[in-house]
């Protein structure tokens, strides 16, 4: 049923701007976060008639709901028009831990133990249920949300099957889904059954545009779409900058014949936030407590990541350990910082690999430290203003993930460093597309070449060092969370 008024502009995303806590009292108290979507959606100014439509993620979150309806308090979303749904946390559960990050985070990262996973049994279609429904809430939200023609925002593989849904709710609005993470290659997506997979191109396909961070992942998408169905066809821009291409297709319930666009919208850093608030006093102190911490005249390689699996924090610690064993020069004259933030410990595997990354730091503490000298400063409690004084203290950065759709580390920590900074990154992260030719670049499960890469670095010349970080800074900043959500919208619009 088409509103007869409603929002002109709608973001969906499983995590909105605003969460929620719950005091002994009663009492809730709201927590705004910040982001690419918090700072986009702030571009479009507060006349847009913009709505963000998220899920509630905690029972601080669901109370919240149940006390307003689900139409957030402005005055706790700092004046955005918010729409929180409560969906069932078995549905949730199913939905978020077991399908999205548990089967299609990992088929896009390629993290499956082959021999021994995936095993799609009844538990997975039960989840799968879980995920359809999922999908289903959002796209009956935004249906109901949604002004004649409005402009639908959708984000990120939690919501793959928003788009074709809202496509058969809503036929006149204009639906983007942008994919924040790699996308598989047509080989490896093909480990799904094939009707999941199926789902997920024709639930991204009821969009009108679909956006992704970097050429790769989109050329992965649409080679996935060549060549699957007689009605289904891709066209590319060759030869055009920025490339782009067009995906022909035909389905009974989707109208005679659509064309989805695919583009590229590789989200930069926030030069101007980062660097106000790179020098805010908590972040002072917390530069000077690091400071000590690490002891005078030493160097500094530095890493901040989530414990999540793509990260490849343990090889980057074992590329280090190699470092020192390899260079004894370096013992007691550089240190590791390494900021590991644990993610996602409901899962049983990731509380197993955030145990390991403990285990390999203390290894080396234990194999090659001294009375006046810790190799390796290992911090686990999430803490942005330490971030950021580590970010302007390094001499080097690792980013050495075994893949990643963008990795924002890799764009913040130029931009943010002082003195300038030597990046070692992964040619598997997307940022590598945009900064390698800044950076050392390095095969992330080659720990001979990341430990020499790294020696690279910390023995780089300091003009070297500072052109290599102007680059790498212009690089980052082409395209910061204000244009890059622009950029979409206007081109939805269009």
């Amino acid at each position: 049923m088409v509103a007869e008024r409603g929002a002109e502009v709608l973001v969906a995303s499983n995590r909105g701007p605003v969460s929620y806590g719950l005091a002994d009292d009663g009492a809730l108290t709201a927590k705004r976060g910040g982001g690419g979507l918090v700072s986009g959606l702030s571009a479009i100014g507060p006349d847009a008639g913009a709505v963000w439509v998220c899920a509630a993620l905690s029972d601080a979150d669901r109370e919240a709901v149940r006390r307003t309806g689900g139409r957030l308090d402005p005055a706790d979303t700092g004046g955005q028009a918010v729409r929180m749904l409560d969906i069932d946390p078995g549905v949730f559960d199913g939905a978020y831990n077991g399908i999205a990050n548990s089967v299609l985070w990992f088929v896009h990262h390629m993290l499956y133990q082959i021999p021994l996973e995936p095993v799609f049994d009844a538990a997975f279609r039960e989840q799968w249920a879980a995920y359809e429904t999922y999908n289903a809430a959002f796209a009956d939200a935004l249906a109901e949300e949604a002004a004649d023609g409005a402009a639908v925002l959708v984000q990120d593989y939690h919501l793959a099957l928003v788009p074709g849904m809202l496509r058969e709710r809503r036929p006149d609005v204009r639906i983007s889904h942008f994919s924040h993470t790699p996308w598989a290659p047509p080989e490896y997506l093909r480990i799904l059954p094939d009707d999941v997979r199926d789902q997920l191109i024709w639930g991204m396909l009821g969009a009108d545009r679909l956006g992704f961070l970097t050429r790769r992942w989109a050329s992965a998408f649409t080679s996935e779409c060549a060549g699957r169905w007689d009605h289904m066809s891709v066209t590319t821009t060759h030869g055009v900058t920025p490339q782009r291409w067009y995906v022909e297709h035909t389905r009974t319930q989707l109208p005679p014949t659509r064309t989805t666009d695919v583009d590229v919208h590789p989200l930069g850093a926030d030069a101007a936030f980062l660097r106000e608030r790179a020098h805010r006093p908590d972040v002072g102190e917390r530069l000077a407590a690091l400071r000590e911490e690490i002891g005078d005249g030493r160097k500094v390689i530095v890493r901040v990541d989530r414990t999540e699996l793509s990260k490849n924090i343990v090889r980057g610690l074992h590329a280090y350990a190699r470092l020192l064993e390899t260079h004894p020069e370096w013992r007691e004259n550089v240190v590791h910082v390494a900021f590991a933030y644990p993610s996602r410990q409901d899962l049983a595997v990731y509380r197993d690999y955030t145990a390991e990354v403990a285990r390999v730091a203390g290894t080396i503490n234990d194999t090659y430290g001294t009375a006046t000298w810790r190799p390796v400063i290992l911090h686990v409690k999430d803490d942005f203003a330490r971030s950021l004084a580590a970010y302007r203290l390094a001499d080097v950065a690792l980013v050495n993930p075994i893949r990643d759709g963008m990795n924002l580390v890799a764009k913040e920590v130029p931009v943010v460093s002082d003195d300038g900074c030597a990046l070692v990154l992964s040619r598997e992260a997307g940022a590598a597309e945009e900064l390698a030719e800044g950076a050392l670049t390095v095969n992330p499960y080659d720990i001979e070449a990341t430990a020499a890469a790294l020696h690279e670095a910390l023995t780089m010349e300091p003009e070297e060092r500072a052109e290599r970080t102007k680059r790498l800074a212009a690089a980052a900043t082409a395209l910061p969370p204000q244009s890059w959500f622009l950029a979409q919208l206007e081109a939805l619009r269009d």
